[in-house]
């Protein structure tokens, strides 16, 4: 639920903006979007209307803020900008722009009015979106810097294509924070700080890892492929997988369109007639020749009966068809002990 504040945003605003004169009052208000439409203009846009430079619009906004805050109208202000303070506060310390406004009011007239409160207060600190993080204020440095550092330990410690629950995650951020001595730790609280990571993130699953892995990222039908087999945890047949990523993502999938794309994605191997299981899992591509091979190489001379248990745990084949491929004299030898040897 929106945060409930004692004070009214469009009555605050512009009781403060009183001291500005006409220009300068429209500039902040297109800068900050607190006119009728809401629209955060740039520099150049506000330029062109006043025959200005971007820089010359940069120092009249400069200056209107400066007069702003030497006003006795923000001064007497105080406790409405306390009152965001304490809010802050009380979700985290240290929280993302988008969680941040959002608590305030889905509003976006509202959210640009919280946004230049923010922005005039000495008590709040702006971090810019960079690399690692997302756009996000902050009312107390110490505890920012400690949870910026254990955010990138948790990174670190993550291995490329690593896929945890959400408990898993939340447990290993915790303890990341308990090692620098942060004490208000909780659940919430850690998912919060979560989402300031550009590095880590949830699939649609829920499950978490590095934002880059494969079990994260799902951009279409073969990530959300691979995605549903993971949780599934074996083979599955190409129509079931279609079904699968309709029923649980509500996306329409079509059969064909899923083979196709489980064929063409190496994360994907054929095991039997229609049926893909995930290389991650140990099968390797290959006919069913290359298959039999490949385990005597690994398991040395077998029985027939031994190579067609072992292909079976590989493959979903008829026994038939393992027989045929093993008794072709061109790929396979049988010795006098009746057990077979790749030539």
């Amino acid at each position: 639920m929106p945060k409930k504040t004692t004070f009214k945003p469009k009555q605050v605003t512009k009781k403060i903006l009183s001291p500005l004169k006409d220009r300068s009052l429209d500039i902040v208000k297109s800068r900050f979007g607190l006119g009728v439409d809401s629209e955060r203009k740039t520099l150049e846009a506000i330029g062109e209307k006043y025959g200005i430079t971007r820089e010359r619009v940069r120092q009249i906004e400069q200056a209107a803020l400066a007069l702003i805050k030497k006003g006795d109208e923000y001064k007497s202000e105080k406790n409405s900008w306390d009152e965001l303070k304490t809010i802050i506060d009380e979700l985290g310390g240290l929280v993302s722009e988008d969680e941040l406004l959002t608590a305030f009011s889905k509003d976006e007239e509202i959210k640009n009015h919280i946004h230049f409160y923010l922005v005039l207060g000495d008590e709040f600190v702006k971090h810019r979106e960079d690399d690692e993080f997302v756009a996000r204020w902050s009312v107390n440095s110490d505890l920012t810097g400690k949870v910026h550092d254990s955010l990138k330990s948790l990174y670190q410690k993550l291995s490329d294509d690593e896929i945890i629950s959400e408990a898993d995650m939340v447990n290993r951020f915790l303890e990341e924070l308990k090692k620098i001595n942060i004490e208000h730790r909780d659940e919430e609280l850690a998912k919060r700080w979560l989402g300031l990571s550009k590095g880590v993130s949830k699939n649609p699953l829920g499950e978490w890892g590095k934002t880059s892995a494969s079990g994260v990222k799902a951009r279409g039908i073969k990530d959300y492929a691979y995605l549903m087999m993971r949780k599934h945890g074996s083979p599955m047949h190409f129509r079931e997988v279609a079904e699968a990523i309709t029923g649980t993502f509500e996306k329409k999938c079509h059969t064909a369109t899923c083979h196709n794309e489980l064929i063409k994605d190496k994360r994907f191997v054929l095991v039997g007639r229609g049926m893909y299981a995930l290389s991650e899992w140990g099968y390797k591509p290959g006919v069913v020749r290359d298959v039999i091979k490949e385990i005597l190489k690994r398991e040395g001379p077998l029985t027939k009966e031994e190579v067609i248990d072992k292909v079976l745990k590989e493959r979903y084949l008829k026994k038939n068809t393992i027989l045929v491929n093993l008794q072709n004299p061109k790929y396979f030898k049988k010795g006098k002990d009746k057990k077979y040897t790749p030539l």
